[in-house]
């Protein structure tokens, strides 16, 4: 068993025999363990009493963090012409069509998030098998199928953070920085917990918000609070 270190075994330590807690006392103890030597994701990770094998069951959905992720998001867009130059034009870090395509077959993929005009779908949906497994590929439903490709780039960049529910049920993204203030971080955290719990889908029976745990990047996770974490 390899051995842990003293950074790693201090902050186990300080999370022993925690759990429920609420978010604001999960993001003090977060934010006091993420002591890497950069600046550690705040992460949040949603237990969901749903089986997204079935289409009535499938979450998912996008919601602009009122404080933003702290993270730089590259953003690459399939836009031809005048929209082209209109994603440029928003801060877009790569616009393309078949020689973008041609890119990402060729195992290229230098972006976090992927924008397409509705014209230029039959061009993406090539990359479904590249894309998909990395919930890159546009869709209206989030808002990345859009003729408005500059306020999609603009909401990509600001903050926004696209979620989808996995075969098990759960849910996670990054909801800020370790540098962010607390309250910041517990704005951020309820906002993604309101759009999850909003997302809730016709097929879902018993409770849909079962377990919620935050953690820092390198640190434990804790459970918190889902009624807490729920409030307004």
């Amino acid at each position: 068993m390899a051995k842990l270190g003293k950074r790693t075994r201090a902050a186990r330590e300080a999370f022993a025999g925690k759990e429920d807690l609420t978010v604001a006392e999960a993001v003090t103890l977060i934010k006091a363990n993420a002591t890497a030597k950069f600046d550690e994701t705040v992460e949040i990770s949603m237990n969901l009493g749903v089986d997204p094998r079935h289409a009535d069951q499938m979450v998912r959905g996008v919601v602009g963090l009122p404080n933003g992720t702290g993270k730089t998001v590259r953003v690459a867009v399939f836009a031809r012409g005048a929209k082209a130059d209109e994603a440029k034009e928003a801060g877009a870090d790569i616009v393309g069509a078949e020689d973008l395509m041609e890119t990402i077959q060729g195992g290229t993929i230098e972006f976090d998030r992927c924008i397409a005009t509705p014209d230029m779908m039959p061009i993406v949906g090539r990359l479904g098998k590249v894309l998909g497994p990395r919930n890159l590929m546009p869709n209206p439903k989030v808002g990345t199928v859009t003729m408005d490709v500059a306020q999609a780039v603009q909401n990509a960049k600001g903050g926004e953070v696209q979620f989808k529910a996995e075969k098990a049920g759960v849910v996670h993204a990054g909801v800020g920085k370790a540098s962010f203030d607390d309250a910041k971080l517990i704005e951020n955290i309820r906002a993604f917990v309101g759009a999850v719990a909003k997302a809730k889908p016709t097929g879902a029976k018993g409770t849909y918000l079962k377990e919620i745990a935050l953690s820092s990047t390198m640190g434990p996770g804790v459970s918190v609070d889902v009624a807490d974490a729920s409030a307004e």
